[in-house]
């Protein structure tokens, strides 16, 4: 009997891991053996079943029959280029095996090496074979960044094919030795696209920019041949929390509109899921939420309230602490000081980074500065929230003085700079032989990549702007980014056996990305935000980004903390509970971070259309009145 595959899928933040590990559970405690397994960079796995899991099987505590894999990029690329190498290293002299090994050191590497991985659970034959296991669930990446997983293979095909004609070197590894994996991914796709083994379920929220996401993933599946066959809807707030209270009221009726129009729009098998009061995390709880979800008991509140976390009394914020909570601590750092500033917001997937970007070039714009507003999110929504159309050129926003955006769309960039790239070596006289190389070089799948940061690179090496305001893609997409300029200038030094007459142009190449990477790590030329709201997942997540940032040199400046309850609507017990979890989980990320935080609200609607981004920039940045005082919070004690 062939294995079942589900996969989960959709824009990032929307509870993908939570709603894949309680099916996984359910799963496995009907008797199937199971094993959940995660090719998304950020994987938080760990953090949900509360084990360590990691870049292997590991069988899950206190859930017999269940097994998870988080898939560990750098592990894997090791894995891969030493498979794909090992018949060159036998084959051919030291110097050329050299050189091809850092051809594979190139951006694209990882992604293509982690899809390799994942597709060795799709293969019957493989290590790990799927045929131990009744049920296989795919915990994915945030749809922007899983789309591109599934082209892989289609573009791996066309590149292949390039290079057999051509030089026979890919940046995927030699064509020769990556023959057999052509065929396995041609195998693996079949598979996604037959329904009777695989499934894909769309967990989404009842949003505008959820709903939007949902549906452009949903067709760019279908033009592959992968049809969903249902959808989770995430995130609800339940009827009682709506009881005497506007903020979520106001929330629950936003929702109902949108639940219609998922109805009407999305017709496809629905199961709803309630916004907890407190965190899914262990099995236990996921056990709880499957109750809720597959057997549709109905929802109740958790034990925490009145201030109390897990029994636990809360205390107020040491005073020290209260005064990185305010504007005087934070405003500095997203101003320009007559040199400029870029400032890039990142984070977890689906944590508002968006939000934070416009409403901070917003009521920097409206301050007199000249503002630039970017963003590279293959599943961007700069119009969506600005509420005006954002294309791939720089455009003044209409009703805001001295504010520029534009959405760099990868694949855009992508074709205007693969033509700019092979006409400039024609104007300087390189020969076809070497013209064929690039061109093999530039179909590879990591063109779209290297083309969108270098659009950003032209407008962070100039001086037009007072500020840019860099809107970036989940944190572990915009890792790769940020350490793009360094693999690049690797790549760089060793393409002189295509042609000698290189070297000036890679200098100069060399040259401007140097002078963005020291920008980058100067703290009084660009800030990098950390958005999260305040829960487990994400604080991890964005710690840990923290961290490989500080590996590039670049240190994290500032914090926005997101959805935060104001004290006045958290009068009653659901309210009480999700802002005692929240309070609890302020302190933390005080504690992690060193730096300035921004509180912004929950509110009681979508942030969209300048008028809202307005009076939101107002109420978070001000004019230096002490706002953030005014919300000053407290956390549980250890």
């Amino acid at each position: 009997m062939n294995a079942e595959f589900i996969f989960f899928s959709g824009k990032g933040g929307v509870g993908k891991t939570s709603m894949a590990c309680t099916t996984a559970v359910r799963h496995a405690d009907e008797g199937r053996r199971t094993l959940i397994v995660t090719t998304d960079p950020a994987s938080n796995l760990a953090d949900v079943f509360e084990q360590p899991i990691g870049h292997q099987v590991t069988a899950i505590a206190g859930v017999p029959n269940l097994w998870a894999m988080e898939i560990d990029s750098d592990r894997a690329t090791e894995e891969y280029i030493d498979r794909a190498m090992a018949p060159i290293r036998a084959a051919f002299p030291e110097q050329i095996v050299a050189v091809m090994e850092e051809q594979m050191s190139g951006p694209c590497t990882s992604e293509v090496a982690a899809f390799d991985r994942f597709v060795d659970f799709l293969e019957p034959a493989a290590t790990d074979a799927p045929l131990q296991f009744d049920t296989v669930i795919f915990d994915t990446a945030p749809t922007g960044h899983t789309i591109r997983l599934l082209e892989l293979p289609t573009e791996w095909s066309q590149t292949i094919e390039a290079a057999e004609q051509g030089s026979g070197q890919t940046c995927l590894g030699p064509a020769a030795a990556i023959q057999d994996a052509k065929h396995k991914y041609e195998r693996a796709m079949l598979t996604l696209r037959d329904k009777s083994q695989t499934s894909f379920v769309f967990v989404l929220h009842p949003e505008a920019t959820s709903i939007k996401e949902t549906k452009r993933a949903m067709d760019e599946l279908g033009k592959l041949g992968i049809h969903p066959h249902r959808l989770i809807v995430n995130g609800i707030v339940p009827p009682q929390a709506a009881e005497g209270n506007d903020l979520f009221a106001g929330r629950r009726a936003m929702q109902a509109g949108y639940l219609g129009r998922i109805e009407r729009e999305l017709p496809l098998p629905t199961q709803r899921m309630y916004l907890l009061d407190d965190e899914i995390k262990g099995a236990d709880k996921l056990r709880q939420v499957g109750r809720l979800l597959f057997d549709g008991l109905t929802y109740a509140y958790s034990a925490r309230s009145n201030g109390h976390v897990n029994g636990s009394s809360a205390k107020t914020l040491d005073p020290a602490l209260l005064e990185r909570f305010s504007p005087a601590a934070y405003v500095p750092l997203v101003s320009p000081n007559g040199n400029g500033r870029v400032l890039f917001f990142a984070g977890k997937g689906g944590v508002g980074k968006t939000v934070a970007s416009c409403t901070t070039a917003v009521w920097l714009a409206r301050r007199g500065h000249k503002t630039l507003l970017l963003t590279t999110d293959p599943a961007a929504h700069l119009g969506d929230v600005l509420g005006v159309p954002v294309g791939n050129d720089v455009a003044a926003i209409p009703g805001i003085d001295n504010l520029w955006a534009a959405n760099i769309d990868p694949k855009a960039t992508a074709t205007v700079y693969k033509q700019r790239i092979l006409d400039d070596a024609r104007e300087r006289g390189r020969p076809e032989s070497a013209i064929a190389v690039m061109t093999e070089e530039l179909e590879s799948p990591c063109t779209e990549e290297i083309a969108a940061f270098d659009r950003f690179i032209e407008f962070a090496a100039g001086d037009e702007w007072d500020v840019i305001v860099f809107d970036t893609a989940p944190t572990g997409h915009t890792l790769r980014m940020l350490e793009l300029p360094i693999e690049w200038s690797k790549q760089i030094d060793v393409k002189a056996f295509a042609s000698v007459d290189t070297v000036v142009a890679d200098d100069v190449a060399k040259q401007r990305f140097g002078q963005v990477i020291d920008m980058m790590r100067d703290p009084h030329r660009s800030t990098f935000a950390f958005v999260m709201y305040p829960e487990s997942t994400p604080i991890i997540e964005a710690f840990r980004a923290g961290e490989e940032l500080k590996t590039l040199g670049i240190q994290p400046g500032l914090v926005i903390a997101n959805l935060v309850i104001p004290p006045s609507d958290a009068a009653t017990p659901y309210a009480q509970a999700r802002r005692a979890m929240q309070q609890k989980y302020l302190g933390e990320i005080a504690g992690r971070f060193p730096t300035p935080i921004v509180q912004v609200p929950l509110l009681s609607k979508e942030v969209k259309g300048l008028e809202m981004l307005v009076e939101l920039g107002e109420s978070v940045y001000g004019d230096g009145k002490p706002v953030a005082d005014q919300m000053a919070v407290a956390y549980a004690a250890d």
